[in-house]
């Protein structure tokens, strides 16, 4: 079987995870990638590792190899380009960027100047430096053939500021920056550079935060977690939107663009896991930029 093959970085869970596993569903060859395995934990202190990943992948019916990188580190990366020249023949089709790392160095709350220098630095340094490693080392096997594709992972379609912190607002406009730059560097090579995004994520971390889990999270909404969480989706919407742009012969059309999860659900007819359509864009548009009490809106009109 000839499998494409895709790198998938940030596998380790969230959206990474979820796209890799809807590339697995395509039957496809993913390289797992991700500094959390079962014999490491990343400062990230979390549960989830590449092999779990990679184990979905396959169940999935594709081919998972995980493959600890640090994206902080060109050697590890090096490393990671010399298996894939090894075993696919250097062959990728599909990049996806999505390393961050980035959680535990935000502060969303105080003033930029009272919050730690030394935490925005590790903020950007793993948010963009990582990605800006990747891509020097991979790109080389994604334009050796003609309709390669490179999508980055940030979070937001737009670059109005919103609040979150400027370390945090830096990092994500940077991310929709590459993809921009991509759109226009990889055309010259007949292949396609984007962005995408997911909207409110109900990730492991996230529902972790909220002390709640996949199956209670509607009871939360409003309580432990805010209002908007009614309109959240799990990390398979925009896993479904990655696989729809991986397998689209049409693609070059949004080359450049930032997509949301949304936005790809509309367009290719996708639904999440439960079969609902949560369109958190129309969400923000039609209750919170109009000042409208998210509380009395109706929230079915959403999903």
């Amino acid at each position: 079987m000839d499998r494409k093959v895709a790198v998938v970085t940030g596998a380790t869970r969230g959206c990474g995870r979820a796209i890799a596993v809807e590339l697995g569903r395509l039957g496809w060859t993913v390289f797992v990638t991700g500094r959390t395995t079962r014999d490491r934990q990343s400062p990230m202190k979390r549960s989830e590792t590449i092999e779990d990943t990679a184990e979905l992948v396959d169940a999935a019916g594709g081919r998972g190899i995980p493959v600890r990188t640090d994206f902080t580190e060109v050697s590890d990366v090096d490393a990671l380009k010399a298996r894939i020249e090894s075993e696919v023949d250097g062959r990728i089709d599909l990049l996806v960027d999505d390393v961050w790392g980035g959680d535990p160095f935000a502060d969303f709350d105080g003033a930029y100047w009272d919050s730690s220098l030394d935490d925005a630095l590790t903020l950007v340094h793993n948010a963009i430096d990582t990605h800006l490693i990747a891509l020097h080392r991979l790109l080389p096997l994604v334009v050796r053939r003609e309709g390669g594709l490179v999508i980055e992972v940030t979070d937001g379609d737009h670059d109005e500021y919103v609040g979150a912190g400027i370390p945090y607002f830096l990092a994500k406009c940077g991310i929709r920056a590459i993809g921009r730059a991509l759109g226009a560097e990889l055309k010259k090579y007949a292949c396609v550079g984007m962005t995408v995004t997911p909207g409110f994520l109900r990730s492991e971390a996230m529902l972790d935060y909220f002390g709640i889990t996949e199956d209670t999270w509607r009871d939360a909404v409003g309580k432990a977690a805010p209002v908007d969480f009614a309109i959240s989706e799990t990390p398979a919407l925009l896993g479904r939107g990655v696989a729809k742009l991986a397998t689209d012969p049409e693609v070059s059309r949004f080359a450049g663009k930032t997509l949301a999860s949304w936005t790809l659900m509309n367009e290719y007819g996708l639904t999440d896991v439960d079969g609902s359509r949560p369109d958190f864009g129309k969400w923000m548009a039609e209750v919170r930029d109009k000042g409208k009490d998210p509380e009395a809106a109706d929230h079915s009109l959403y999903r």
